[in-house]
């Protein structure tokens, strides 16, 4: 019944996994992957430990975690002369949409069950793609991404940590193999072949996450015509050469998007910037955010 109101709200998998600690290797490599420095500019990754090893400290008497995803691939893409725009961004801010659809899920799941609930997007220190792996919907991939066999990884995930006891489904234990597509693709080299990122490198990170007034030097190399985010680990994987468009309308992209040149982004003011994207994932950059990556842009794609 459950699996079945995902598929009806549009989710493309749903998979469940037993609410344990998360098991001492992931908790090592997420923990490296901290004291080396690899969160870069994103603070908040460091913090709350504790939280992200146990979800039960998320909710008392937590026996589940239900692992939800939702494809974001557009139907339609910006035009050559536009900035790009990571499809991820493309529509309406996938936290308004997501946080919709998990509260609509939430609530099923209280009223058939009488248990309790705790819907989850960007909004609580939980382990969205290690889930989704023991849940049974994907597996990581060498570009960091979490991979829908059969799908891809143009994906927004979710999770709905509940009291409910539900039957664990098998982990997906599918791996991307001896696959470097997008290690070689990565334009600043920010990935290696063991699933993680370097996010000091990432120029999905840099352009979104880091607010400084300048970038590294070397971003302006690698930079070609993005704005907002990178998607080229994405584009180059296999595992999406057969992506299907979505079907939510919510993700169709905004005109704002599709018209996203130089010229605007140039002549538009702080008020109309807030204006313009204030539903968009875009507006997590902020103003003189993206003056800052225009300016770097060189409109080379």
């Amino acid at each position: 019944m459950i699996k079945s109101q995902a598929a009806s709200l549009g989710f493309d998998a749903c998979g469940f996994a037993a609410a344990t600690p998360v098991d001492d290797e992931a908790v090592a490599r997420y923990d490296r992957w901290v004291e080396q420095g690899h969160h870069g500019c994103m603070q908040w990754a460091a913090g709350h430990r504790d939280l992200r090893r146990d979800p039960s400290m998320l909710l008392e008497g937590a026996q589940t975690v239900i692992s939800l995803a939702l494809n974001y691939y557009p139907a339609r893409f910006q035009p050559s002369d536009a900035l790009r725009v990571a499809y991820y961004a493309y529509g309406r801010d996938y936290h308004e949409v997501l946080r919709e659809k998990l509260t609509k899920m939430a609530h099923f799941i209280e009223e058939i069950t009488h248990c309790t609930t705790r819907p989850c997007v960007d909004s609580a220190p939980i382990r969205e793609r290690y889930w989704a792996q023991r849940a049974g919907i994907g597996f990581v991939g060498h570009n960091n991404c979490l991979i829908l066999p059969g799908k891809g990884s143009f994906f927004f995930l979710g999770e709905i940590v509940t009291t409910t006891q539900l039957p664990p489904d098998e982990p997906c234990t599918m791996t991307c193999g001896d696959c470097g597509k997008c290690v070689e693709a990565c334009p600043s080299g920010a990935l290696d072949y063991q699933g993680a990122v370097d996010a000091s490198r990432c120029l999905s990170c840099l352009l979104i996450e880091n607010h400084d007034e300048q970038l590294p030097e070397w971003v302006g190399d690698v930079i070609g015509n993005r704005v907002v985010g990178c998607d080229e680990c994405q584009l180059c994987c296999p595992h999406n050469a057969h992506a299907v468009a979505t079907t939510i309308e919510d993700f169709a992209p905004t005109e704002a998007v599709m018209t996203l040149t130089r010229e605007r982004i140039e002549a538009m003011t702080a008020g109309e910037f807030k204006r313009t994207f204030a539903h968009s994932a875009i507006s997590r950059l902020r103003y003189k955010t993206l003056l800052r990556n225009t300016a770097l842009a060189t409109g080379e794609k």
